[in-house]
């Protein structure tokens, strides 16, 4: 079998070898909301769906500066992130599509166990949670995003990571990078058949109670 390369190398410039590459699904589950949709490094997109193109964030920050100055950043109430001794700080992004859908990242070679997860990653010093947020939404699930709201703090295996809620703005999914084999975009209702580490549980349970009153959504 021939040995599949992620067309992006990793931060060290070394190639990735996905032992085990996932596949996209069929071009009609990007517009049915009751469908997963998925696609991998490089795979073809349509235009747009839910009246936002898809497209390569070709103005994406470049430096630590530079990130913790990016547009979607947003005055919202958030209580105090207190950080457990020995836990490192995180941040991440639910990123949800006004269909009613969540974008999921699949883990370059299932890392640390991790079927799917919500794109997150360890706050760089002079960065803020919410541009940290942003900035692993670009990194691994290739989107441009806006903060909404805070959604919940989670105490996971090595970090205590502040989760927010956001929208997706720009960007495509297609151009993700090395730490993902894959992105799926899953209707609330199948969340809980993709997120397969106990860790993410918590964050199912708390988009239950934030998606009151939006029980027609699937």
């Amino acid at each position: 079998m021939a040995i599949v390369y992620h067309p992006k190398p990793d931060d060290a410039g070394r190639p990735v070898v996905l032992r085990n590459p996932s596949k996209s699904a069929p071009p009609t589950t990007w517009e049915d909301p009751y469908s997963v949709a998925s696609v991998i490094p490089g795979g073809n997109m349509p235009a747009q769906i839910n009246g936002i193109p898809f497209a390569e964030w070709s103005g994406a920050p470049e430096s630590p500066t530079a990130w913790n100055e990016v547009v979607g950043q947003a005055a919202i109430d958030e209580p105090p992130f207190d950080c457990p001794t020995g836990k490192a700080e995180a941040a991440g992004v639910v990123v949800c599509e006004p269909d009613g859908r969540f974008w999921l990242v699949a883990p370059s070679n299932g890392y640390a166990g991790y079927q799917a997860t919500f794109p997150k990653g360890r706050v760089e010093k002079g960065i803020s949670r919410q541009a940290n947020a942003i900035r692993e939404a670009f990194e691994e699930a290739g989107l441009q995003v806006a903060i909404t709201a805070f959604l919940a703090d989670s105490n996971r295996s090595l970090t205590y990571t502040r989760y927010y809620l956001a929208r997706r703005v720009g960007g495509t999914p297609a151009a993700m990078g090395w730490e993902s084999q894959a992105v799926h975009l899953v209707p609330r209702g199948k969340l809980g058949q993709l997120l397969n580490n106990a860790n993410d549980k918590p964050l199912i349970d708390a988009l239950e109670k934030a998606c009151v009153g939006f029980d027609e959504q699937p």
